[in-house]
């Protein structure tokens, strides 16, 4: 990362971003006082940012997700993004449980698309979903939020059905 190109608010945001997450010496992302819902400010695409946290087992790890709350930012989500890093992701609740069905087209990166009931349990995981695929991944069941992250993070991170996610919308 070329840092002088950052300029000030993009020092200012990763600065953010890295006080919301520790990072241990391994590289994963695991935390100890994970706190859901703490703000993280807003994207570079002007989405609400907040703290989110995944736990599975013993293990917690935070994430700075983007809150893509309106129908018009659902439907764009995580489009045309080249990269996505390792402790971000985006998350789209929803005002009722509903089925969910995503596509991947116009995404240029592979995706865990992460089912989570209303309860914050996680329904479901499609691991690695196809870039530009326009063939619908859905949830088995009702769920109140889908949460995206990286392609194949899930399985780095031992993330699967059952844990749970909790995050906080201001």
């Amino acid at each position: 990362m070329n840092l002088r190109k950052l300029g000030k608010m993009g020092l200012y945001a990763t600065a953010l971003s890295l006080a919301a997450c520790t990072m241990p010496a391994n590289g994963g992302n695991q935390t100890a006082g994970c706190k859901p819902g703490t703000g993280a400010g807003r994207s570079a695409a002007g989405l609400e940012q907040v703290t989110l946290c995944v736990t599975s087992g013993a293990k917690t790890r935070a994430f700075t997700v983007e809150l893509a709350q309106t129908s018009m930012e659902q439907a764009r989500g995580l489009m045309f993004r080249t990269e996505l890093a390792d402790n971000a992701g985006m998350v789209f609740p929803f005002p009722e449980p509903r089925m969910a069905s995503f596509w991947m087209k116009n995404t240029v990166i592979p995706l865990d698309i992460i089912f989570v009931r209303t309860d914050g349990t996680i329904e479901s995981i499609a691991e690695n979903t196809i870039p530009y695929s326009t063939i619908p991944v859905s949830s088995g069941e009702p769920v109140g939020a889908v949460l995206e992250l990286r392609g194949g993070l899930s399985a780095e991170l031992g993330i699967s059905a059952g844990d749970t996610v909790k995050w906080t919308a201001k």
